[in-house]
């Protein structure tokens, strides 16, 4: 992979398709400007997975367009396919995820599902 190439990586619980900026090998990490959502971050307490009875239930966006974040280059795929516009993208992981939830029918999901309910109108969606 060189900088300027389109990659796919890993940011905490989401995943990403964006141009690789910045390389540093040394810190095994790369700088990526996010240009697509493949997957929405995971809603709740990464700590307790599931759990509903946590002290804070977080609330996780996704990175917006054009954010730049660093990713570990173990997570680093170059993309051969064409990159999905940005919005598009946000909104099919989105529903992939309230999908896969609202088969899920625990405690857990309900509340994830409440959450990205509240997001899906802060992205204008």
């Amino acid at each position: 992979m060189n900088v300027g190439d389109y990659v796919r990586g890993v940011y905490k619980t989401g995943v990403y398709g964006g141009e690789l900026l910045e390389l540093e090998p040394e810190k095994q990490r790369a700088l990526v400007k996010v240009l697509a959502v493949f997957k929405h971050p995971t809603q709740g307490d990464l700590h307790n997975p599931k759990q509903i009875n946590v002290p804070l239930f977080h609330q996780r966006k996704a990175l917006a367009q054009y954010e730049k974040a660093w990713m570990p280059l173990s997570s680093l795929k170059k993309l051969e396919e064409d990159l999905p516009a940005y919005k598009d993208s946000l909104k099919t992981a989105l529903q992939k995820q309230k999908e896969a939830l609202a088969e899920e029918a625990s405690p857990w999901a309900e509340q994830s599902l409440v959450q990205l309910e509240e997001l899906e109108k802060e992205y204008g969606l």
